[in-house]
């Protein structure tokens, strides 16, 4: 399924067609029941090459012809692409027409093939880990994980992890060491305590002004998190043999309660329509990108925390490198939860996400994700308004649950849980995040971290549970790995809580 340009008008529509119909010889724009302005077009981006976005455009009424319009420069997106079409005439020194062959999937047929296990170019800057009493080597090796062939995981559960700062540390040449002092690779030292799954979040162009990896900013040295490095460690992800949760945060920077910045290159789209456009196009670029090298994720999360909506607001002289400090972006286009458009045009963005991925995969699940569960009216409120008002089709809900942030301990939120396994039987659930600590840095070893495993795994259609960033210490409390110089070792009492089985 593709999206449906339905928003453009007809001059946009006739441009279109006159660039087909040129091809094919056939009539465009006039009266007649055959022209090629009366069919119903099919916009769908391809990641054949991660050098270049191509647009499908396939002419329903024919069921043996496919078109594409490849750009041979910079990525665009379908909005972007619309906005080129509206002129008078197609811009045919950029764009090229090809027909695609009937015996490919029109949606992988175009562009050089993306290279596989290609990694990420390293620089030598250096980012020194979180500790004080030493910096980094400056080296670029990382263990490779631990093959694949080893008894397959047990993913009726998720026990997971976010870990995508591993990757910064990774290219310092950091070491893992496990409990008992063995070194190992990340993946196989989360294994050895029960973990079967790993979460990665990713911007769109994080060395955009205001982005994540933006000049002059703490991660200034590499654009992690962008579409070639969560590629390129999804595959590591997969050589594991682990289940993998593609953290989508539709933004250059993090997306949580405090800011949901729309990302830069989508900033000059005035109407929600084209909005949703790019976020179908960005998210089918990215999710086909993943299928390509065999690192299909078994989950998307569209947007990350968006209790107060997605995509809401924009950048300003103010704005730091953490992205806060901003302004709300127009009415139009702003998915501001808090405001009846907003409600539309944030359900209208989850759609899109959610149709790209089932474009690329039906079998992948997908998660929309809010925090805050300490408020229950609040929860209640969104999911109304999300599942039963807008009809958004998510097949997971997520949530973040911190003690530290006034949510509890877990078996204070066993009622809501049970309450929402009940209240939307077609949903599946998810912890997305949790720490288990009280405080700044602080962990009691009380068990709740294992608790909050035991507790989701006994309720209906629960089916995981994510660690965030286990190498990351601060108000949400404290890691599961100690620095020692510049590598990483496993918390013995951290982990040993892990190793009581509560697998069933």
């Amino acid at each position: 399924m593709g999206y449906r340009m339905g928003y453009l008008e007809k001059g946009t529509l006739c441009a279109l067609s006159l660039a087909v119909a040129s091809f094919m010889g056939l009539q465009a724009c006039g009266g007649d029941s055959g022209s090629v302005a009366d069919f119903d077009y099919e916009v769908v981006q391809s990641s054949a090459s991660v050098q270049r976005d191509t647009f499908y455009i396939e002419p329903q009424v024919f069921s043996s012809a496919d078109f594409s319009i490849s750009s041979q420069g910079e990525p665009f997106s379908s909005a972007e692409l619309a906005q080129s079409l509206s002129s008078s005439a197609w811009p045919t020194s950029s764009y090229t027409l090809l027909p695609a062959s009937s015996a490919l999937d029109p949606r992988t047929s175009f562009g050089p093939e993306l290279s596989s296990a290609r990694l990420p170019p390293h620089s030598s800057a250096a980012i020194p880990p979180h500790s004080s009493d030493s910096k980094p080597p400056q080296s670029s090796a990382s263990q490779e994980p631990s093959s694949s062939a080893e008894s397959p995981l047990d993913f009726s559960f998720y026990r997971g992890a976010d870990i995508s700062t591993v990757q910064e540390y990774e290219r310092f040449g950091a070491k893992f060491y496990d409990v008992d002092g063995t070194e190992k690779d990340i993946f196989s030292l989360l294994k050895n305590h029960g973990f079967n799954a790993i979460r990665l979040k990713t911007f769109v162009s994080p060395k955009a002004q205001y982005g994540y990896a933006a000049q002059g900013c703490e991660h200034d040295a590499e654009a992690y998190a962008d579409k070639e490095h969560v590629v390129a460690y999804a595959q590591k992800v997969k050589a594991a043999g682990m289940a993998f949760l593609l953290d989508i945060h539709y933004s250059d920077n993090w997306a949580d309660p405090g800011k949901q910045i729309i990302p830069s290159r989508w900033r000059s789209v005035q109407s929600s329509d084209a909005l949703a456009d790019s976020v179908y196009a960005y998210t089918y670029d990215l999710v086909s990108a993943l299928k390509q090298v065999n690192a299909t994720p078994d989950l998307v999360q569209i947007g990350n925390e968006t209790t107060p909506g997605i995509m809401i607001h924009v950048p300003n002289s103010s704005t730091n490198c953490w992205g806060k400090n901003v302004d709300k972006a127009p009415t139009s286009i702003n998915g501001d939860m808090g405001t009846s458009s907003g409600k539309a045009n944030a359900a209208k963005y989850f759609k899109a996400g959610i149709r790209a991925v089932k474009a690329v995969s039906q079998n992948i699940k997908t998660v929309l994700h809010i925090e805050g569960i300490h408020k229950t009216s609040t929860v209640n409120w969104w999911m109304t308004e999300i599942f039963k008002n807008q009809k958004v089709p998510a097949d997971v809900m997520g949530f973040s649950a911190y003690t530290a942030y006034d949510d509890g301990l877990p078996d204070s939120w066993k009622s809501l849980f049970e309450s929402l396994a009940s209240n939307y039987p077609n949903l599946e659930f998810i912890v997305a995040e949790y720490n288990g600590g009280d405080a700044n840095n602080h962990y009691n070893y009380d068990g709740s971290r294992r608790r909050t495993d035991e507790m989701v795994r006994g309720l209906d259609r629960w089916i995981g549970a994510f660690f965030w960033e286990p190498t990351l210490y601060g108000e949400w409390g404290s890691a599961l790995f100690d620095w020692r110089g510049s590598d990483l070792y496993a918390n013995k009492d951290a982990f040993d809580e892990y190793s009581v089985d509560v697998r069933h």
